[in-house]
C-alpha cells in the first residue's frame, strides 16, 4: 500500500464528494480516481477494498469536521447563558453545513454501518467520543444544563443538519435559529425567548 499521506487526504476527500453526490452504490475505486483526477488504480494502490476506503473515509470527515482546541475554547467561552449557548450552537451548525459534503456522506456511512462492522465500530467510537467531549467541554465550562442536556442537544442539531442539508426548505435560516434557541431554553428549563 502507497503512504504518500496528501494523496491519501485527497483521495478520501474524493471519496466523500462521491458518497455525497453519488451515494454508497456510486462509491467506486474508480469512481475516486476521476473525483481525484489521477490515473486508474491509484486509489486501489492506497485502499486494499471498499471496506477500507469507507472506514477510512469516514474517520477523514471525522478529522475534517473537527475544530481546533482554540476554536473549542473560544466558542464554549461565550456560551455562559442560554442565548450565548444557543448563539454557539448556530455556529456550529453553521460550520457543519459549510462541509455538507461531509454531512452527507456521513449519513449514507451510518447507513453502510448497517451492513458493516468495521465501519459500525468507527462510527460508534468517533460519536461516543464526540458526545464525551461535549458534555466534558460544556461541564468545564460551567454552562447551564446536565450531560442529558447536552446529549439531547447533540441529537437535536444532528437532525437539523440533517434537515437543512437533505430538505432545506422545511425550516427556512431564521426558523431554524429560532428551535436551537427554543430547544436550549426548554430543555434547561429557562425561559423561552419571544423570537
Amino acid at each position: 500500500m502507497r503512504r504518500n499521506p496528501a494523496r491519501r487526504a485527497a483521495l478520501l476527500d474524493a471519496s466523500t464528494e462521491v458518497l455525497a453526490r453519488e451515494g454508497s452504490r456510486g462509491l467506486t475505486q474508480r469512481a475516486v480516481d476521476k473525483e481525484a483526477a489521477v490515473p486508474v488504480g491509484t486509489t486501489s494502490n492506497y485502499f486494499g477494498n471498499r471496506d477500507d476506503l469507507l472506514v477510512q473515509t469516514g474517520a477523514r470527515i471525522y478529522e475534517r469536521l473537527r475544530p481546533g482546541e482554540d476554536q473549542l475554547a473560544a466558542a464554549f467561552a461565550g456560551a455562559h447563558d442560554p442565548q450565548g449557548y444557543a448563539a454557539m450552537l448556530g455556529e456550529t451548525l453553521t460550520r457543519i453545513a459549510a462541509f455538507g459534503s461531509g454531512s452527507l456522506a456521513l449519513l449514507e456511512l451510518r447507513l453502510e454501518a448497517t451492513r458493516r462492522p468495521r465501519l459500525r465500530e468507527l462510527l460508534t467510537e468517533r460519536v461516543r467520543a464526540d458526545v464525551a467531549e461535549n458534555v466534558a467541554q460544556h461541564e468545564r465550562a460551567g454552562l447551564p444544563g446536565d450531560a442529558t442536556f447536552v446529549r439531547l442537544m447533540f441529537l437535536t442539531m444532528n437532525w437539523l443538519i440533517t434537515e437543512q442539508l437533505t430538505l432545506p426548505d422545511v425550516f427556512g435560516p431564521e426558523e431554524r435559529e429560532h428551535l436551537v434557541h427554543e430547544a436550549v431554553a426548554r430543555l434547561i428549563g429557562a425561559p423561552a425567548t419571544d423570537r
